[in-house]
């Protein structure tokens, strides 16, 4: 019998014997969802095609509710499937959880930390990291670089303990720490022929060519923006997924660039790079610490959430008086 093949007895069914699912019922679906087939699957998981497919219908008679349908596209989940895979993520995680807390309480290890970060907040996070670890040298952290929108999706997931970026994300619900502040600013080649212009204006500006990060990126964003709250539209000259490399094209005197001034720290002190007196910035930011309301953290992971709560904003990189025009 397939999967379409079965056969539903209602809400009222599935609210009763739900309590008999088991993960290999819920890494089956989660399977089946991340390759898209149950031949996928089974090879993903190292079983027989029939154990999977047995191990699906087995979860469908429990929810009482079609959980996958087969499109042009492969199998996809049904908004029910949805449910239980949303189920499926918690559970991992919290054996996850309960495997740390018991190697915890063996002395087999001092605990793991699993942080995100934005590409941007690579600047300090580390030295926040070093800080950390030079308190307690047993726990192991692992850092998760992204843009905004790799971090938000993440964010959706059980896999991190909690992440550092700027705005929230709106459509999960966290708990936020506020770790300091995150001007953001234009800046030039060092000679560029507005740079001892003062009160300059976006539309001053309208000729430059800018080098950008790519859509997604909370500065990309935040540029974006800003300008259509004026009315223009930006030259884009180069779309790039580093910072290092447009601080770089701008030394280059490939073009200007709206960038957060904790990136750029180095060269402005250094002098290959200066910032432009735009009216209306620097647009200042909050850094933040952000997880999951519904993830429960083990003590190392708390340990280094109040840390970074606490004490993270000692780590941002001293930038110049940039005032607030």
């Amino acid at each position: 019998m397939s999967l379409k093949e079965c056969s539903y007895n209602g809400p009222g069914h599935a609210a009763a014997q739900f309590r008999h699912l088991t993960i290999r019922q819920l890494r089956s679906l989660a399977a089946l969802s991340a390759k898209g087939s149950v031949t996928a699957a089974s090879s993903h998981l190292g079983l027989t095609q029939p154990a999977v497919t047995q191990q699906l219908r087995q979860l469908q008679d429990l929810a009482g509710l079609p959980l996958v349908q087969r499109t042009g596209d492969g199998m996809l989940l049904t908004e029910a499937g949805k449910e239980v895979l949303a189920l499926a993520e918690r559970v991992e995680a919290a054996i996850t959880d309960c495997q740390g807390a018991l190697d915890l309480l063996a002395g087999r290890t001092g605990g793991t930390v699993k942080l995100g970060a934005v590409s941007t907040a690579k600047y300090f996070v580390p030295h926040a990291i070093a800080a950390f670890s030079k308190r307690y040298p047993k726990i192991e952290i692992k850092l998760t670089i992204g843009n905004r929108e790799e971090i938000r999706e993440a964010m959706h997931g059980y896999d991190l303990d909690f992440a550092v970026m700027g705005r929230p994300p709106a459509d999960v619900t966290v708990d936020v720490r506020q770790l300091g502040r995150n001007p953001h600013i234009i800046v030039a080649r060092k000679g560029h022929w507005l740079e001892k212009d003062s009160g300059l204006n976006l539309t001053d500006l309208v000729h430059e060519t800018f080098l950008t990060r790519e859509p997604g990126s909370g500065t990309r964003t935040l540029m974006e923006g800003l300008f259509q709250k004026s009315d223009l539209e930006p030259i884009i000259g180069m779309e790039m997924s580093s910072n290092e490399t447009i601080k770089q094209a701008v030394i280059a005197g490939l073009g200007i660039a709206f960038i957060s001034a904790h990136t750029v720290a180095h060269e402005l002190a250094e002098g290959r790079l200066v910032v432009l007196d735009v009216a209306g910035l620097p647009i200042v930011r909050q850094w933040y610490v952000i997880r999951r309301s519904d993830k429960v953290l083990l003590p190392p992971a708390q340990a280094m959430f109040d840390f970074l709560g606490s004490e993270g904003s000692n780590y941002l990189p001293d930038v110049p008086e940039l005032g607030g025009r």
